[in-house]
């Protein structure tokens, strides 16, 4: 992902919010399925877990297309892909890659955003990319694993 702080134009960063829009989709659509397909007596808590993060993703989705609405946009409607696994590890390891492509896309729409002059959509994208860490750390802790770095 290219890395710039330059003004963006209100139809270019719509293109990019609606990209944002449909990896939230993406989310809500995979913490479902995976909350309610995970198996084993150590994922119990997880799963739990797992659906609080797709009504937090929801939330997310709802401020995206708020913020699409106020650029005069039209929020997409459909979901990037969603992987699928009979394995929990494997879909614990999907959550966190997507978490992770998440916060990148986020850093950079917040560096956008503020070289817009839109100071409220950076302070928006703010407060997610605060949750989408919590969903990160949660991810990595459930594998047992160190929480990723995020390298841009």
């Amino acid at each position: 992902m290219k890395k710039s702080s330059e003004k963006i134009t209100r139809e270019k960063m719509i293109k990019l919010l609606n990209e944002d829009l449909a990896r939230e989709y993406q989310a809500v659509i995979a913490y479902i399925v995976y909350s309610q397909t995970i198996k084993g007596a150590k994922y119990t808590a997880i799963a739990a877990e797992l659906e609080k993060h797709a009504s937090e993703e929801l939330s997310h989705a709802i401020q995206i297309a708020k913020q699409i609405d106020y650029f005069n946009g039209t929020p997409v409607t459909m979901p990037k892909p969603v992987k699928l696994s009979d394995k929990a590890e494997d879909m614990l390891r999907f959550d966190l890659e997507n978490e992770r492509v998440t916060i990148i896309a986020y850093r950079e729409r917040i560096r956008q955003a503020e070289a817009m002059g839109e100071f409220a959509l950076s302070e928006t994208l703010r407060k997610i990319i605060a949750q989408e860490q919590e969903h990160l750390t949660d991810l990595a802790d459930a594998l047992g694993i160190e929480t990723p770095a995020i390298v841009e």
